[in-house]
């Protein structure tokens, strides 16, 4: 009973912590910031996936969408400079 309670809780806690890191991402004017916000958001999507019992797609989303994605990121917006700079 308290077990099936606390997951549904999880259920409404996570998606929108998901939805409150997508917004970061978009309001940060840091692009590096923006990118780390978009990690959280995937590694949030990832436990999302392992609670409904779809561990195959939570380490693929973990895997490829938090680590790959946001080290692409990174790299891309390190390779840039700064409009302020320029």
């Amino acid at each position: 009973m308290v077990a099936e309670m606390l997951v549904n809780i999880v259920h409404i806690i996570i998606p929108i912590l998901i939805v409150i890191a997508s917004a970061f991402a978009v309001v940060f004017k840091d692009l590096i910031a923006a990118a780390i916000a978009v990690a959280a958001m995937s590694l949030l999507l990832s436990l999302e996936f392992y609670i409904l019992h779809a561990p195959d797609v939570a380490i693929a989303e973990a895997g490829i969408g938090a680590c790959l994605t946001t080290a692409i990121l990174v790299i891309a917006i390190r390779a840039t400079r700064r409009e302020e700079e320029a």
